[in-house]
């Protein structure tokens, strides 16, 4: 009796296949029904959306910005309404911010639009930096060297430190007591 419960004592011979015909150069099998394909949406380069859209992200400390740029007249928004001059109030952040336009010398070519949030002002404007530069090393690959050069597509992965358990800071102590 075998191994297996159900298996019966004696296997009956499978039935033989007939051959498969060789398929000559010349023959051509018949072409099976396809279903007509479903049109593939044009492929965009990457960092671009519809709309002639270029953008880019950046981040810097807590603050994210989202930047979108399109060949215009220079227009620069901030979070859908708000200009440069009313959003960054120091000079030293404005500077920064337009400052890869500068570099690439596209100040007035481009409309920049940015949504930012979270941290402060000068996170804001390093992270609005680097989504400008990314933005525009996408819309034209021959800004990158210059951009680089400047260090505008670096980011800087400084962040707070976080505040440690029995301290009143992040290197804090409490004053030591001898007696």
């Amino acid at each position: 009796m075998s191994d297996q419960p159900n298996a019966p004592e004696s296997a009956a011979p499978a039935p033989e296949t007939a051959p498969t015909p060789a398929v000559t150069l010349g023959d051509s099998p018949a072409p099976a029904a396809e279903a007509p394909a479903a049109p593939q949406p044009a492929r965009r380069k990457p960092g671009t959306e519809a709309g002639g859209y270029f953008w880019g992200t950046g981040r810097r400390k807590t603050s994210v910005a989202r930047v979108r740029i399109k060949p215009g007249d220079g227009k620069f928004l901030i979070n859908g309404k708000k200009e440069i001059k009313d959003f960054f109030f120091s000079e030293q952040h404005r500077r920064d911010v337009v400052a890869p336009m500068a570099v690439t010398k596209t100040h007035g070519k481009f409309d920049v639009f940015v949504n930012v949030h979270g941290g402060g002002q000068t996170g804001q404007a390093g992270a609005v930096l680097l989504g400008l530069s990314r933005a525009l090393a996408t819309a034209n690959s021959e800004y990158e060297p210059a951009l680089r050069e400047h260090e505008f597509l670096s980011r800087d992965a400084r962040k707070v430190e976080r505040k440690k358990p029995g301290q009143p800071g992040a290197r804090k102590r409490f004053q030591f007591s001898k007696r």
